[in-house]
């Protein structure tokens, strides 16, 4: 996907316009020790090395404020890009011990069209470099560059040298959608157009991109997920060069797809009980919600997916988790591998995407980096039956490397009307976790986020409907703000023995609340007022407990950019 209106899947129409985007993601100063590690097609290498919460280097005299010369709504640990545009985040993969993301970036904002792929580094996926644009926009005369996938081709199977970086991606030209490939011989810095370009002519489709890639080792051969409208296709591949389509799975109600993904994860971590993922960009105004993240389970045989009869589940129920991609770790054995992934969205909504109050850049930021893993679950509040399962979404265990020393707060009883005054945070970002309890089943708790003006953010639980909310119609822009940005989110999340816990990541422009054990996440861009910021626990209604609740610091993790 790119550009603002044509990312509209709710009138499914604008996507051909390339308009403004991009902006450098960036990067960070590398942990001090690189993990030289030999990387093949499974990944069957040396164990990924345990996150430390002191591995996070000092960013000046504070390391939990941010420093004087960041703009206002600057984020502490999210990754933005120095100047210009950013949207869709484009997935990771590891090779000679560093972690290579892409992201679409327009230098040429707000003045001129088109995206390119942006390109950063990290050892950790928390503290990145800056790598400057890796595929130029309109360089071989199809167009700008869209979503797509970068692949290590280990085996040469695409004939441009064992190891070379592959690069799949949608072009736009005209109004027109085509695949082409692109190749790195350096490691994934820099990429040559492929002279046959494009590799997929487009077959008189009006949406047709974003080609998701990866190598199906059982059926020996590539896949390709691409999003058409509202089904998603299928091709195979022996080569990269040269694809063939082989099936697709149509939906209904969802608008137009886009960004797709498909990945086998073990239910439970056992690897004896196998089920795929299949994934994509949906709009869900139909069922109240906005663009969002929607996926399905079931098989994959080499050629189809089929999914269960559980229909589909959104990964995130915020307004601003789009474009979400998924990874492994190739490091870890296959068992791990098959556990866990992580996931990363472009926190924004292209209903108000352009409209942030930031001007140094513009497109908003990433989430932070999360771990996924499938679990079997009778349906928390979403009425599926017995034998379903779903994606439970947590923080990654990376971003503890830039947690302080937690300051516990006192449990309490609230009655009606009651609140704990958390007081001012002492970092710029920071995490707060909690665990609450209605003893009749009713109540509500909520956590206010405060700014400089009075105005805030709240996040809670309603204990009488089972769900957890974000509400951020009181911030400091949203009386500016379409009425989607004013709309309070919510998410269904069913309570164990009458409670339910919350874990809220908080930097100075978004909100990333994981409730349950993971059960349901949402996350929500947010903006406040300059000054000090203030937090309040609050029983508005009924009386609620509090326990086991803990403030804790976040280090700021400041990205190296290129000059």
């Amino acid at each position: 996907m790119t550009d603002q209106d044509a990312n509209t899947p709710d009138t499914g129409t604008a996507r051909r316009r390339a308009l403004v985007i991009a902006a450098i993601v960036a990067a960070v100063a590398l942990v001090a020790t690189l993990i030289t590690v030999a990387v093949t097609r499974t990944g069957e290498t040396d164990a990924a090395p345990d996150p430390s919460p002191m591995a996070a280097p000092a960013p000046g005299p504070n390391p939990f404020e941010r420093p004087a010369e960041w703009s206002e709504h600057r984020p502490a640990v999210h990754v933005t890009p120095g100047q210009d545009w950013m949207n869709d985040p484009q997935k990771p993969f590891f090779l000679d011990g560093l972690w290579h993301y892409y992201y679409l970036y327009n230098p040429d904002h707000p003045e001129g069209n088109g995206t390119a792929w942006y390109h950063a580094t990290s050892t950790d996926l928390i503290h990145w470099e800056d790598q400057g644009v890796a595929i130029e926009k309109y360089g071989n005369g199809l167009g700008d560059i869209w979503t797509g996938t970068a692949v290590v081709d280990h085996d040469d199977t695409a004939g441009f040298g064992a190891g070379a970086v592959i690069a799949l991606v949608t072009q736009q030209h005209e109004g027109v959608q085509r695949q082409s490939l692109f190749v790195s011989t350096d490691g994934g810095y820099s990429f040559s157009s492929y002279e046959g370009n494009p590799v997929m002519d487009n077959p008189g489709a009006d949406d047709w991109r974003d080609p998701r890639v990866f190598w199906d080792d059982a059926a020996g051969h590539w896949v390709m997920a691409l999003a058409e409208h509202d089904r998603i296709g299928f091709y195979t591949s022996p080569n990269l060069r040269e694809w063939t389509y082989v099936s697709d799975v149509d939906t209904d109600g969802l608008g137009v797809l886009e960004c797709p993904d498909i990945f086998p994860m073990a239910v439970d971590g056992d690897p004896d009980d196998i089920r795929w993922v299949l994934m994509a960009g949906a709009n869900g105004a139909g069922e109240g919600k906005t663009t969002g993240t929607v996926y399905w389970t079931g098989t994959w045989d080499g050629e189809r997916f089929t999914a269960d009869d559980s229909g589909h589940r959104w990964l995130d129920h915020g307004a601003d988790y789009y474009a979400a991609v998924t990874w492994d770790d190739p490091r870890l054995a296959p068992e791990e591998r098959l556990a866990s992934r992580y996931s990363i969205g472009w926190m924004n909504n292209w209903a108000y995407a352009g409209e942030f109050p930031t001007e140094d850049w513009q497109g908003g930021s990433d989430s932070i980096i999360r771990s996924i893993r499938l679990a079997s679950d009778a349906g928390a509040g979403e009425g599926e039956g017995d034998g379903a399962v779903r994606l439970l979404s947590t923080p990654a265990e990376e971003l503890r490397m830039l947690e302080g020393e937690p300051r516990p707060l006192a449990d309490a009883a609230l009655d009606a009307g009651g609140t704990i005054d958390v007081g001012d945070p002492a970092s710029d970002a920071y995490r707060l976790r909690l665990d609450a309890g209605s003893a009749d089943g009713s109540g509500e708790v909520r956590v206010k986020v405060l700014t400089g003006d009075g105005r805030f953010a709240t996040v809670g639980y309603d204990f009488d409907a089972q769900v957890a909310f974000v509400a951020r119609d009181a911030d400091a822009i949203a009386a500016g703000m379409p009425e989607e940005y004013r709309t309070v989110r919510t998410a269904p999340v069913a309570t164990r023995d009458g409670r339910v816990t919350l874990d809220v990541v908080i930097d100075v422009a978004s909100i990333e609340v994981f409730a349950g054990d993971g059960e349901a996440s949402l996350t929500m861009a947010t903006f406040g007022a300059p000054g000090d910021r203030h937090v309040r626990i609050e029983a508005p209604r009924g009386p609620v407990t509090v326990s086991d609740a803990s403030l804790t610091p976040l280090r700021v993790a400041p990205i190296e950019r290129v000059d």
